[in-house]
């Protein structure tokens, strides 16, 4: 039998086409590693089981055939889902299954993927290391003491300790990309409007967009070329032509510019992130690009912005979930009045009401302008620097995080040093643009490391090309943690 890195989206999907094994089979196995795994890693929050083998039975039968076809692939919680609960990991849509599936999920079914499960996240995405979540934190595998990131955690779980070979999370301020570099993984935030967002339970909806998190470069370019493309669902989904992403993997990158914010990174980057990041670079350089110094002269302002936009479209947001239609109703409410505010008290929980607060505070009469309106300026702003940056270079390389995965519990009581630890990551979402992050190298700790790769509006063949291509020449993306 031909051997087939059964671990990668690529692998299975070769294997089951090429009647090696079958999607029973590989399923099968997914659900085992689930059964025997996920009580200690906590990644999943709904497990699909009668459905994803059904599924997998009809591909065998060969009802179904698609670039995806066999492969078992995780979603996040906030990604609605017909057969599934749906809950966003909080109390207030505990039990909640939508009648609809999300457009990603729609594209991933017909391309052939089986969907074996959902997964854990910070309540409605708002977090950085799953400790927000409802359900109790996801654990790294590679250190169960400490967090895989967040808010996409559950999803870099599932792919990185190989209960799936793919999942699907949302990225609002790193949220796909500092749990792969977490975890050891490729994560991609796609060019906002690249991927539908129909169907996705919104946090900040001029921020959020969905993306893949794999082992390799190549399971991201297929995994983004099914789900992106116009939806007439979304009116944000953009018409742009999606092009042939595994086509563009050519492994060449002579004559790449590649943009590095020295000032930028000179304060508050872990040394033992900053020697594999630098080590990356060089990688990239004897490969034939070439790198370049640039200014980014607003981009110490892209955290405070962040959390000024983002929570102003989360309170309003979230404002629909007041216990009339469908979630959490309270049992205790004599009038109206007291039935919204004791329903949302009690199925919120702490960082969302944190969020929920400011957002509210800075949309209020008064501080409008003082607030949101000069963040929405300053964020014009930051992608004008971006915009700078590209005439000059092709893509912009940073570390993914500042630090490696932190331990469970570190940064709970201190809400501003978890939010520094998107520092690196905000500016993709404010700005709309593609970011990538890879597998740089790995800590004298033994935690990964990841390198993040900004790229120009639909630039995503770039990012994925010069990634795939540092693949080729290293192979950090080949290590597993260890079993356990």
């Amino acid at each position: 039998m031909p051997s087939h890195d059964l671990s990668t989206v690529r692998g299975v999907r070769d294997a089951v086409a090429a009647g090696d094994a079958s999607a029973v089979e590989i399923c099968e196995a997914s659900l085992a590693a689930i059964d025997a795994r996920d009580a200690n890693l906590h990644a999943f929050t709904a497990v699909d089981r009668g459905n994803a083998l059904a599924r997998a039975a009809a591909i065998d039968r060969g009802e179904d055939h698609g670039p995806l076809a066999g492969v078992p692939i995780a979603l996040k919680d906030n990604i609605c889902t017909r057969a599934l609960p749906t809950t966003a990991s909080s109390k207030v849509l505990a039990g909640y299954t939508p009648p609809y599936d999300a457009t990603v999920v729609e594209r991933l079914r017909r391309a052939g993927a089986v969907v074996v499960g959902k997964t854990n996240c910070d309540e409605f995405a708002m977090g950085s290391s799953t400790e927000n979540s409802a359900l109790g934190p996801s654990r790294n595998p590679w250190d169960a003491a400490r967090t895989p990131g967040g808010s996409s955690g559950g999803s870099a779980v599932a792919v990185a300790a190989g209960l799936v070979p793919g999942a699907l999370g949302s990225d609002t301020g790193g949220s796909i990309r500092q749990p792969a570099a977490f975890c050891g993984l490729v994560g991609l935030k796609p060019t906002y409007g690249r991927v539908s967002r129909y169907g996705l339970l919104a946090f900040a909806s001029s921020l959020d967009q969905i993306g893949p998190l794999t082992h390799s470069v190549w399971d991201a370019a297929i995994l983004t070329s099914v789900i992106a493309g116009a939806d007439p669902m979304d009116a944000t989904a953009s018409a742009e032509h999606v092009p042939d992403l595994v086509a563009a993997l050519t492994g060449d990158v002579s004559g790449l510019r590649v943009g590095v914010p020295e000032r930028l990174l000179e304060e508050g980057v872990a040394p033992e992130v900053s020697r594999p990041f630098r080590e990356a670079l060089d990688g990239l350089q004897q490969m034939g690009a070439t790198i370049r110094p640039i200014e980014l002269p607003h981009a110490h302002a892209a955290i405070p912005v962040y959390y000024l936009v983002a929570t102003a479209e989360a309170s309003s947001n979230l404002a629909r979930y007041d216990g009339v239609r469908y979630g959490h109703r309270t049992a205790r409410a004599d009038s109206l009045r007291t039935m919204y505010s004791r329903t949302r008290d009690e199925g919120f929980g702490a960082e969302v009401k944190r969020r929920i607060m400011l957002g509210t505070y800075v949309l209020s009469a008064g501080y409008y302008d003082a607030y949101y309106r000069k963040a929405q300026q300053v964020r014009t702003l930051i992608r004008g620097d971006y915009d700078a940056a590209f005439s000059a270079v092709d893509v912009v390389a940073t570390p993914t995080t500042p630090t490696p995965a932190f331990r469970l519990g570190e940064k709970v009581d201190d809400p501003l040093q978890m939010y520094l630890a998107d520092v690196f990551t905000v500016s993709a979402n404010l700005t709309g643009l593609p970011a990538l992050s890879i597998p740089c190298g790995f800590t004298p700790g033994n935690l990964p490391v990841g390198l993040q790769l900004t790229g120009r509006m639909f630039g995503e063949p770039v990012l994925l090309r010069t990634g795939d291509a540092y693949e080729r020449q290293c192979d950090w993306w080949k290590h597993r943690p260890p079993p356990g």
